[in-house]
């Protein structure tokens, strides 16, 4: 019963993500609410005794694919267009409802009879059978945040030495006159 309500909350958080991230009006709120879908999705599969699967989706998909979204959005700019949907809100509530309901009743077979599976922990799973996943996943991330600042750096140094010039020009414009 306990696990029952421990899955109901975990969906409901990962679909209350999952719409925040598709009507949030800038990137990148809603590149994080897609990092928090793939990191419910992650606990739900370490839950139903997918270990291997979970660590992997934990650490690409919360992981690496926020980062390489944030860098592109760094370097590409907000956009700041609204296109039309081109499903009415209607037949898209009714599409998303079905697919719903026909996940959730091939879920809750697997539900009643995860019981008995062991259960190991997670750090066991991460450090000792998934370690070298993990390691060059952390590489992977670190170095997508290291790009990140410094193309952040790089743009901050071009404002300034931007602003610097400008002045300094006026000022041989008066020196001349």
């Amino acid at each position: 019963m306990i696990e029952s309500v421990c899955y109901l909350l975990l969906g409901m958080g990962a679909a209350f993500c999952a719409y925040r991230a598709m009507i949030s009006n800038h990137l990148l709120p809603s590149t994080l609410y897609l990092a928090c879908v793939s990191a419910l999705a992650s606990i739900t599969l370490y839950m139903l005794g997918a270990q291997e699967v979970a660590v992997i989706e934990l650490s690409v998909g919360a992981g690496l694919v926020t980062v390489l979204l944030v860098y592109a959005i760094s370097v590409v700019g907000e956009d700041n267009l609204d296109p039309s949907s081109i499903i009415p809100k209607p037949l898209a509530f009714v599409l998303v409802s079905t697919i719903a309901i026909l996940a959730a009743s091939m879920v809750y077979p697997l539900l009643t009879s995860v019981n008995g599976a062991e259960q190991v922990p997670l750090a066991q799973v991460l450090w000792k059978e998934r370690a070298l996943d993990v390691w060059v996943q952390v590489a992977l991330i670190f170095s997508g945040v290291m790009g990140v600042l410094g193309l952040l750096s790089e743009k901050e140094q071009k404002n300034r030495s931007h602003e610097e010039v400008i002045p300094s020009v006026e000022l041989e414009k008066e020196v001349h006159v």
